[in-house]
């Protein structure tokens, strides 16, 4: 039987969900991944402004990783 438009447009909403949900997974490990590697520099000595210059970030916001903001 072929697919009706409503099918093709169920399908399609069921794959885009699916996309974000995969990407939305990885974006949290990744944010994850960086303050565990945030923490390890500070643990190791450098400073926040240190650990911005190496991210390209301003120092505020890497102290706002540090807090979980």
């Amino acid at each position: 039987m072929p697919k009706t438009t409503k099918d093709e447009a169920r399908a399609e909403v069921q794959r885009a969900q699916s996309k974000f949900a995969r990407v939305d997974s990885e974006r949290d490990q990744a944010r994850l991944a960086r303050r565990e590697a945030f923490e390890r520099a500070r643990d190791s000595g450098l400073t926040l402004r240190e650990i911005g210059e190496a991210a390209g970030l301003h120092f505020t916001r890497v102290k706002e990783v540090l807090d979980g903001l």
